[in-house]
């Protein structure tokens, strides 16, 4: 009896430093959540230190049946628009009859006005991705908040009655503070991050770039991608076949966020294809 004891002690201990083990190994992670909505709270979802990360992972897991968990992929482009290669992507899209979310930069919508009015006539979302395009976490406060505004205005009067200029943001290059998040959410946004960066902003090949986002495929999904990028372009046709095969459907980001919590798209689960 005695060593039957031992036994089932050995065993709990095991159990337990098994459980202490993940947690440390997942509080570890590098802090990129794929979205912080306005109602989130920006220090605590972007804190680094240990503490803050393990009481993320004992309170913001999202519920533990994923069956019912939508298998949903939105693809997002940044940058832009651009003669010559913003058309061949739209025409690309219009094919696959695929609607994605475009984070577009205020001044250049403004130089090619006629390519920001066809992404939104065609079905897909245009979102702020600032006015000029500078790196957020060089700024203050106040030239934060004239970014988010100037883009905001110069989309508006191109694409009126698009909510999500006003309401979704992709800071540039991905690069920003606790304070510019805050910023934006006071600003009525919630900030779109990804769960996916393949990296064709580098020069990445297209089966490079395909095989990287099927080997990295989640459900939920949100993928960053660049417009004006040939192998970008080309790869599409054959990624969004294998997703489909997969059972996922494309939506745009607010589709998504209407229809899984933040949670969820946060701690997505992994889905092959």
């Amino acid at each position: 009896m005695r060593s039957r004891g031992g036994l089932v002690a050995l065993i709990a201990a095991t159990l337990f430093g098994y459980a202490v083990y993940r947690i440390v190994v997942h509080a570890q992670a590098p802090v990129i959540p794929a979205v912080i909505t306005r109602s989130m709270d920006a220090r605590r979802a972007l804190a680094r230190d240990l503490p803050a990360r393990i009481d993320r992972f004992l309170h913001d897991r999202p519920p533990a049946d994923r069956r019912s968990w939508p298998k949903l992929v939105a693809l997002t482009f940044d940058d832009g628009p651009y003669p010559v290669s913003t058309p061949l992507l739209l025409d690309v899209l219009a094919d696959l009859h695929v609607r994605a979310t475009f984070f577009l930069i205020g001044r250049d919508a403004e130089e090619f006005p006629d390519l920001a009015r066809r992404i939104a006539s065609g079905g897909h979302e245009v979102a702020n991705h600032t006015l000029t395009h500078p790196n957020l976490d060089e700024l203050d406060g106040s030239a934060v908040l004239a970014e988010l505004t100037g883009g905001r205005a110069a989309l508006a009067r191109l694409v009126p009655g698009r909510s999500a200029i006003a309401t979704m943001m992709r800071p540039p290059h991905g690069r920003f503070t606790v304070a510019t998040v805050e910023i934006a959410q006071r600003a009525g946004y919630d900030v779109i991050l990804w769960n996916d960066d393949p990296g064709d902003w580098r020069s990445v090949g297209q089966y490079e770039l395909g095989a990287h986002i099927a080997r990295s495929a989640t459900a939920p999904d949100i993928i960053l991608l660049h417009s004006g990028r040939p192998a970008t372009i080309a790869m599409l046709p054959t990624v969004v076949a294998r997703f489909r095969r997969a059972g996922v459907a494309f939506v745009t980001v607010g589709e998504l966020l209407r229809r899984a919590s933040a949670s969820v798209i946060d701690h997505p689960e992994r889905h092959p294809v």
